[in-house]
């Protein structure tokens, strides 16, 4: 425990979760099996989904993920793109795909009428057709099913040469995928890592309102750094400076006056020169902030989250997981802490000394993660080395209530305890060269009775890329922005 002024702060532990996040789940692919085992499965796709595609008498709309062994003998419509042809003359094989996977079709050209025919002959990869057919077991199949074509119909047709290969047979650079992005996240891995990615926004906002967060949304358009040393995107707003918000910081402190506890997801902008496999102009940060809680408490509101996430990710996207060939485990909580001193003897037992003061870099990183090698936080950075609103230690100012959360070497999170006294808050901006009038409307919030509060900033993609083991930021972003790529 420990004094501010006359406001005794305790350590926060987070408000247990209003429905425990216990509860029974099944998960989305689970809930649809269910429901194709209990019958008709109209209602799968909306009306807007279906288009022109109403269900003719004795047929049933479902997905290509959802035909399964069981279905043997339904008739169903299915609608997609076609992933892969197999034209052996008599026969035509199909791989159907839509965003829940992949399924066989085949057709047979014997007895087939004239519009059949025809629309076989000129069948392209990649077009979208709606298919009538009958789920048959096909043991000889290498999906163990098939769907025994009736009727297909072309929506949209694909051009018979495509700049890119979907199916990933053909292998391509990170530039040309990037070139091509659409095709690329057609692929089915690909398109796996976007939904896990869908799981893991929802498992954040749900297990942030348990905890009693309110969602907020910030501008992204300011007139001033939210941090000091980071480069900015500066815009012309109507013939005045402008900047792209690099964080949410100033924004959400100043929220918790109202709200208490406050959370955002939202895109921002950095315009740093590293062109990395971890770093791009333009990112998605989860931020949160809380009153009267301290580092410590929002520490542990983050490694609550993390594990939730890796809960309902393991709950309902094994699929997914398996497509990507990532054997996902739940972590354990509390993390492992270290501060960083702690670290610096690390760095030397292991035979890379490094100097009190500086900021930890990635080959200081790397080596740290020879011992570390799932979650933990470094906590009490020095305080000159960290912005301007983090609080520094009452019991020894140099240091500050800070810290990372890392996974092995890659940096996810960072936070803190802010400084809620005014008078020291126009000090470090001093300190750390900042005009303290640049930022009057936000020093004034705190003549409005600001507590003690904290927070902290999470790089959403970078805790994709843990989840899915990918190692460049660029696949886990629909389409990137750095510094050479601005399409498509």
């Amino acid at each position: 425990m420990r004094t501010e002024g006359h406001t005794v702060i305790n350590p926060s532990t987070p408000t247990p979760l209003s429905v425990k996040l216990e509860r029974s789940r099944v998960g989305r692919e689970g809930r649809v099996r269910k429901r194709l085992s209990q019958g008709p499965v109209r209602g799968l796709y909306s009306d807007d989904m279906a288009g022109n595609a109403e269900s003719e008498a004795g047929f049933e709309q479902i997905r290509s993920g959802m035909v399964r062994p069981e279905l043997d003998g339904r008739r169903v419509v299915l609608q997609g793109w076609i992933h892969e042809i197999r034209d052996l003359g008599s026969l035509v094989f199909i791989v159907l795909r839509d965003s829940s996977g992949l399924c066989q079709v085949v057709f047979s050209r014997v007895g087939a009428d004239s519009a059949l025919s025809a629309a076989l002959d000129g069948l392209t990869r990649e077009s979208a057709v709606r298919v009538w057919g009958t789920v048959r077991v096909a043991p000889q199949s290498r999906m163990g099913v098939e769907v025994k074509g009736e009727r297909i119909e072309v929506v949209a047709k694909a051009v018979e040469k495509l700049p890119y290969d979907v199916t990933g047979k053909v292998p391509a650079s990170m530039t040309t995928r990037l070139n091509h992005r659409i095709l690329d996240l057609r692929k089915p891995v690909n398109t796996a890592i976007f939904m896990i990615a869908d799981t893991v926004f929802d498992a954040i906002r749900e297990y942030l309102r348990g905890q009693g967060f309110v969602e907020v949304r910030t501008p992204k358009i300011i007139a001033t750094a939210t941090e000091g040393g980071a480069a900015l995107f500066k815009v012309d707003y109507f013939g005045k400076a402008a900047y792209l918000a690099q964080s949410p910081q100033l924004y959400k402190e100043e929220l918790v006056t109202v709200f208490e506890r406050v959370f955002e997801i939202g895109p921002f902008f950095r315009a740093e020169a590293s062109h990395t496999r971890r770093h791009v102009s333009e990112f998605t940060s989860v931020d949160i902030e809380a009153a009267f809680m301290n580092y410590e408490g929002v520490m542990q509101v983050l490694e609550g989250m993390v594990a939730h996430v890796f809960k309902r990710v393991l709950e309902e996207r094994q699929r997914e997981l398996d497509l990507l060939g990532v054997s996902l485990r739940p972590p354990k909580t509390p993390f492992k802490r270290i501060t960083y001193d702690e670290a610096l003897k690390e760095l030397a037992e292991l035979g890379h000394p490094k100097s009190w003061g500086g900021d930890l870099e990635t080959p200081d990183l790397r080596y740290l993660a020879k011992r570390h090698t799932g979650f933990y936080f470094i906590t009490h950075f020095p305080t000159a080395i960290k912005p301007f609103y983090i609080q520094p230690d009452p019991n020894n100012p140099q240091v500050s209530e800070s810290f990372d959360l890392m996974y092995q070497w890659l940096e996810l999170a960072s936070g803190g305890t802010r400084i809620s006294d005014p008078a020291l808050l126009r000090q470090r901006l001093q300190e750390q060269g900042l005009n303290p009038e640049s930022f009057k409307h936000h020093v004034a919030v705190y003549d409005y009775g600001m507590p003690v509060h904290a927070g902290w900033g999470l790089g959403f993609e970078r805790l994709i890329m843990v989840i899915t083991r990918r190692t460049n930021i660029r696949d886990v972003i629909l389409f990137p922005r750095d510094r050479f790529r601005l399409v498509p």
